[in-house]
């Protein structure tokens, strides 16, 4: 009897211990059954798209202009930006940045050209790693890059040309500052700028001289230009800081009878200008340059076949295009 009482209880123990397995099971089922879809769509989230901006430098104001077209651009197409740069302008900065991020490996590179064996090298081993690179503000024409985003800097000397030579009534002496002489997106310019000049006899390029990107330098050269050649009537700076450190050259020599010609769109260019002590200035549009330059990598992901250059527009400012309290142009 107690015997039987033993194998009752355990049959009743089996019983039990089976249906809270089986509920166990099914529950198990369950919850499986309702996590699955939250898991499939965290496996189909992929990391946001990495693009790597390398600036000419951190906190130029016409950097941070190409960053914010940038990132508003990458904001729109779901893409992750990432801006860099060096804190003072120096190329061999430029190239570290660039080896740090094809070893990081950044899904896409935005890089200005500078115009050096070492970074056209870097530019094709980023391509060959299938790291798509953009070209922007100044191209690098010999590297692999898929497409230049920026300035038709041949287009804006002539353009520079032909202001100076409506001016001058075509004829008169001409000196001319750039930024920097080993910078293609300078030369360009200056082959632009000779190109119209060329045309004009009477019309002479006397000099031109490297202001190496300083405003300081700028004024420097301009001052020994403005002695070395007291009827200059014509100086054009083909970098942002030139046609200010013109300027500031003429107020110390006196010469008020000096037409400027500047480039970009600095506050103090633009207060010049206003003034009457700079007669125009070229301005680019930075803005829309980083924000062409995400639109044309997205496109490009989407099986795009992207032109070799795509040109940004540019604009001539005069003081009577400019309003006199905000400087913004007049309509």
């Amino acid at each position: 009897m107690p015997n039987r009482k033993w194998n009752i209880g355990i049959a009743v123990l089996f019983v039990i211990f089976s249906c809270i397995l089986i509920s166990f099971l099914f529950s198990t089922l369950r919850i499986r059954e309702l996590l699955q879809p939250i898991l499939a769509n965290e496996a189909s989230k992929k990391a946001p798209y990495h693009v790597v901006l390398i600036s000419q430098e951190l906190d130029n104001p016409y950097w941070r202009s190409i960053e914010q077209g940038a990132t508003e651009a990458a904001s729109k197409y779901e893409m992750q930006l990432e801006y860099t740069g060096p804190v003072r302008i120096n190329p061999n900065e430029q190239i570290k940045l660039l080896e740090k991020a094809i070893a990081a490996k950044a899904d896409a590179l935005l890089v200005q050209g500078i115009n050096d064996p070492q970074f056209v090298d870097l530019i094709n081993q980023a391509v060959s790693r299938h790291i798509p690179v953009i070209t922007i503000d100044t191209d690098e024409p010999s590297s692999r890059r898929l497409s230049y985003v920026g300035t038709n800097n041949l287009a804006a000397g002539k353009i520079m040309g032909g202001l100076v030579a409506d001016a001058a009534a075509q004829k008169g002496q001409v000196a001319v500052l750039i930024g920097n002489e080993q910078a293609p997106n300078q030369q360009l310019r200056l082959e632009g700028l000779r190109s119209v000049i060329a045309k004009f006899p009477e019309l002479t390029l006397v000099e031109v001289r490297s202001s190496n990107i300083s405003r300081l330098q700028a004024v420097g050269e301009a001052e020994e230009l403005l002695h070395k050649y007291p009827q200059l009537d014509y100086m054009v700076g083909l970098s942002a800081l030139d046609g200010i450190g013109i300027a500031e050259a003429a107020e110390r020599t006196k010469d008020s009878g000096l037409q400027i010609f500047a480039f970009d769109a600095l506050e103090e260019t633009l207060a010049r200008i206003r003034s009457g002590e700079i007669k125009a200035t070229i301005v680019q549009q930075p803005y829309n340059m980083g924000y062409d330059a995400i639109s044309l990598l997205n496109d490009f992901l989407h099986g795009a076949e992207l032109p070799e250059q795509h040109f940004t527009k540019m604009t001539v400012q005069r003081s009577q295009t400019l309003n006199p309290a905000t400087g913004e142009t007049s309509r």
